[in-house]
């Protein structure tokens, strides 16, 4: 038997025993065989977790947490009532508070989303703070790299962020701001006020006809 092979039975017979112990105490696994578990990762009441989830090491799931399909956690703290996935990547660093919401296709890194924070899809939540009850919308992005060096993004409490948001790092968003939906935020926005970063739209009527006919004859 090689090296690689023993490892791979050694980690099976682990893995029957993670989801045996967590089922015992009280644990929901919709699809035991097909959820990956760490020695460390620690449980709260009528957790359940959905087929296809992988639960690295440092992962803390407290009561009534649920987590949907294809999911992947590592060294993440979960609040109580959380709903993670499906597809939802949250990497090291990553704290989400009771009640918070991180939806399909989101990613999150070293970030600290308080209770009730919304992040329902296609979003990038990096080096970020982001306040209670916030909801930051679908395609918005934390540009934390500048290519050198990662900065932060903090959100106040009761803020909303727009679709297609990009929020470029050092930056601030108020309590109770609002950013409209496709901006881009490089400057701090204070408490409770709003902000657009958008050109103006432009209409030229008939102009696809004329596009239209235009391509045809070449």
């Amino acid at each position: 038997m090689t090296p690689t092979v023993k490892l791979a039975e050694d980690e099976a017979a682990l893995q029957v025993r993670l989801r045996k112990a967590a089922m015992e105490a009280g644990v929901t696994l919709i699809a035991p065989d097909t959820v990956f578990l760490s020695v460390d990762t620690v449980f709260g009441k009528d957790v359940t977790i959905e087929p296809f989830v992988v639960i690295g090491p440092g992962v803390s799931i407290a009561d009534g947490t649920v987590i949907h399909s294809f999911s992947h956690i590592v060294q993440t703290t979960l609040g109580k009532n959380v709903s993670i996935g499906p597809y939802a990547r949250l990497r090291p660093g990553t704290s989400l508070g009771d009640g918070a919401r991180i939806g399909n296709f989101v990613e999150t890194k070293a970030a600290t989303l308080e209770a009730g924070v919304k992040v329902n899809h296609l979003s990038y939540i990096g080096d970020a703070s982001v306040g209670a009850n916030s909801n930051i919308g679908a395609g918005t992005i934390t540009c934390n790299y500048d290519g050198f060096k990662k900065h932060k993004t903090t959100v106040g409490q009761g803020a909303f962020v727009g679709t297609n948001s990009s929020l470029v790092a050092p930056v601030s968003i108020g309590t109770g701001a609002y950013i409209g939906s496709g901006s881009v935020i490089t400057k701090d926005v204070p408490d409770n006020a709003m902000s657009l970063e958008r050109n103006e739209q432009m209409i030229k009527e008939g102009g696809a006809t004329r596009y239209r006919s235009k391509n045809a004859l070449k």
